[in-house]
């Protein structure tokens, strides 16, 4: 019967290593998960903070005045998805990123601390899913909402060529 290697004898001499073990000595010992580089796209850490963000109480809506306007009429078009990193700018280098955020918050919301909870949520989500190290998350609040203020949906009614006005 063949000697087969135990990890103890593949510690001591690589050469009797497997071929499937996690490193090979023509690599220069790198195990087989740092062979590569993983890219993460601008789009994907965008979407991350802006679920993040959403998950906190307080914030009523993510983005300025323009980029709401803007992303209601691409929700309406046919087949438009709606936009999850709405609000949301990131800058995404090998291994860092720093994230942007715009807000409207609820009235009543003690803003600081607002501020501070979304900063702390988006940057766990981040850095947990994707692995990069957030530099900095930086936080504007554009707008406070009332709560006699109709919603925006109601506020601007927007439609696609051809699409007819809800009845209410």
């Amino acid at each position: 019967m063949p000697d087969t290697p135990t990890p103890a004898s593949i510690h001591k001499n690589p050469a009797n290593a497997p071929a499937h073990a996690a490193s090979s000595p023509s690599d220069g010992g790198k195990p087989l998960a740092e062979r590569g580089r993983t890219a993460m796209a601008v789009g994907v850490v965008e979407k991350i903070a802006g679920m993040a963000a959403r998950e906190v109480a307080g914030i009523h809506a993510l983005g300025s005045g323009l980029a709401r306007t803007f992303g209601a009429m691409r929700d309406r078009v046919p087949g438009g998805k709606s936009s999850i990193g709405r609000g949301i700018k990131a800058e995404v280098g090998e291994k860092q990123t720093a994230i942007d955020i715009a807000l409207v918050v609820e009235y009543g919301v003690v803003i600081p601390e607002l501020a501070r909870q979304v900063r702390e949520n988006i940057i766990d989500a981040v850095e947990r899913m994707t692995g990069l190290e957030v530099v900095e998350v930086n936080i504007a609040v554009n707008d406070v909402h009332l709560p006699d203020e109709p919603e925006f949906e109601e506020e601007e009614q927007v439609l696609a060529p051809g699409q007819r006005p809800k009845l209410k």
